[in-house]
């Protein structure tokens, strides 16, 4: 999928008049046909199936917040079907809308800046089920999960839930993530895909429970490895190119510690410092192939079944460099801007930092400069081949987010979003109020 890039100067882009905000459209019953019909192509071809747990306590008008586990883009064609009698308002992201907004209204989603604070989400999502009568379709992960498990939920979902005082729908997929990973490139497999549609709340449960329970409860539901379901099912997964830019999940080399020099292509995973290789089965296991010795320079060497047990292993390594501050990063980058949804404006390249102190990115000739402090978000926006440009990192406001696209060799946009969770983390206690920002536009 790709979206409108236009190249501006920095200046222009800044002139630009801000979209005003508007309160979402019921989706109409053409609408919800034509996304139905449209799905049907991918999900018979992954043979879907859904199951159903408890959904006779729900209403056949009655609105409900229908919370799904976000894998992939083919999470959306499996909502549109399984709840294809029910209409539903559907929170996405902002830059969803560029170049469609009208097409993306009417198809009943709400835009939202990512790990951004938005105030105005919660009062569309009471407007869409008080006033329009619809469902809400929400991924609270937010961002697709990087290495097939499950990625942090904001502290304030449970208090979104007794806001909202309706049902809760929980959706989980089976297979959508072995399907459509992330990190391959739009590269599909052919995988069976099944999801769980189950009841999870109620409206007195809700106002029964605290906010700390509701959040416990949510955590329990969004726990999940998809690369041990695939295990457990003996799923196969027998295209040849699905270690395809695995490097960008597993970026250090756990036999020799070096960080940057990993290279997924074909079946394999392997170490141009060392030169290590793995294999990645049918299966979704490592196996070593060409052990070497590990640089006594260097981490010790570890062994590594799991894509999940060796991304955890790379967390901590961050909170390693973190703990004894020695954690920084600092790339070149190509620099786009969203200032409304007309376009992505491509404005110049420039300097995205990131330390214990947060994001410093500087670029255009000195014009821009912007700092976000490591208290401004739990996570961090960012992706892989995003709209076919690049791997990258946003940060940025409600009015202005910046989309930088490393430009130089290494894996640093999954390292950023672990350093991002853990600063967020050692911050203390989540702070309620809005996060300290500075934007100086010269």
């Amino acid at each position: 999928m790709k979206t409108v890039i236009k190249d501006l100067p920095y200046e222009q882009v800044l002139a630009l008049k801000p979209e005003k905000s508007r309160k979402p459209l019921r989706p109409g019953i053409f609408w919800r046909t034509l996304m139905r019909v449209l799905s049907r192509g991918e999900l018979k071809e992954a043979d879907f199936r859904a199951t159903y747990t408890g959904m006779e306590r729900l209403g056949r008008k009655e609105p409900c917040l229908i919370l799904m586990n976000h894998s992939c883009f083919t999470d959306l064609l499996i909502a549109q079907t399984v709840f294809a009698d029910r209409p539903m308002n559907i929170v996405c992201t902002s830059d969803g809308f560029v170049g469609k907004r009208w097409l993306m209204r009417r198809l009943g989603c709400i835009p939202t800046h990512k790990f951004v604070t938005d105030f105005v989400l919660v009062r569309h999502m009471k407007y869409a089920i008080e006033k329009l009568r619809c469902s809400v379709l929400m991924y609270p992960e937010a961002s697709y999960s990087f290495d097939g498990t499950a990625t942090p939920l904001p502290d304030t979902l449970g208090k979104c839930l007794k806001l909202l005082g309706v049902p809760v729908v929980l959706v989980r997929t089976y297979g959508a993530f072995a399907h459509d990973p992330l990190y391959n490139n739009l590269q599909k497999r052919r995988v069976s895909i099944r999801a769980g549609v189950q009841y999870l709340l109620s409206p007195q449960e809700i106002q029964e429970k605290s906010v700390s329970e509701l959040n416990g409860i949510l955590k329990t539901a969004f726990t999940f490895d998809n690369w041990q379901w695939q295990r457990e099912n003996n799923v196969r997964i027998t295209e040849p190119f699905r270690a395809d830019f695995l490097n960008r999940v597993l970026y250090t080399c756990c036999n020799c510690g070096c960080e940057g020099k990993m290279r997924g292509k074909g079946t394999r995973l392997s170490c141009g410092a060392c030169g290590s290789v793995w294999e990645l089965t049918e299966l979704g296991t490592l196996e070593k192939l060409a052990p070497q010795a590990a640089s006594p320079a260097l981490r010790p060497p570890h062994s590594f079944r799991s894509v999940p047990e060796w991304f955890a292993w790379q967390r901590e390594l961050v909170r390693q460099e973190i703990a004894c501050g020695s954690y920084s990063i600092s790339v070149p980058v190509e620099i786009y801007l969203m200032v409304n949804t007309k376009a992505i404006y491509h404005v110049g390249d420039g300097t995205l930092s990131h330390s214990a102190a947060g994001f410093v990115l500087d670029g255009c000739g000195g014009k821009l400069h912007y700092e976000q402090g490591p208290h401004a978000s739990y996570s961090l926006y960012s992706d892989y081949y995003w709209y076919e440009i690049g791997d990258m990192i946003c940060i940025g406001t409600m009015k202005i987010l910046y989309y930088c696209i490393p430009r130089q060799p290494g894996d640093i946009v999954a390292k950023a979003r672990i350093a991002t969770e853990e600063l967020y983390r050692l911050c203390g206690k989540r702070s309620q109020q809005p996060p300290a920002r500075t934007d100086r536009q010269d």
